[in-house]
């Protein structure tokens, strides 16, 4: 995604190689899956499958993986509302031509 003078660093730095509305959102829903993965289920089952498929036994990972998932979504809203992904397709299909 190409950085307009009116984009926040913030914004440019969550989807500066993803230029689709899709492939964010395929970012947004992995994160938030493994999200639901670094929740220490080891702590809450005592089963062994539990243990040796869920290997994170405290909440570091889950700490840091909920601010990543919402600045991806807050991320994607903004452009959404204020930008929108054609222009980045356009941008794209324009700098092709030209080379």
């Amino acid at each position: 995604m190409q950085k307009d003078s009116n984009m926040p660093l913030w914004v440019f730095l969550a989807f500066s190689s993803i230029e689709t509305r899709r492939a964010a959102l395929l970012l947004i829903w992995s994160s938030l899956l493994f999200t639901v993965y670094c929740i220490p289920w080891v702590i809450y089952y005592e089963n062994p499958w539990v243990a040796r498929l869920f290997l994170i036994d405290d909440w570091e990972w889950f700490a840091m993986m909920v601010p990543m998932t919402l600045w991806y979504w807050l991320s994607m809203k903004w452009v959404d509302k204020n930008r929108g992904w054609n222009v980045a397709m356009v941008e794209n299909v324009k700098i092709r031509r030209t080379e």
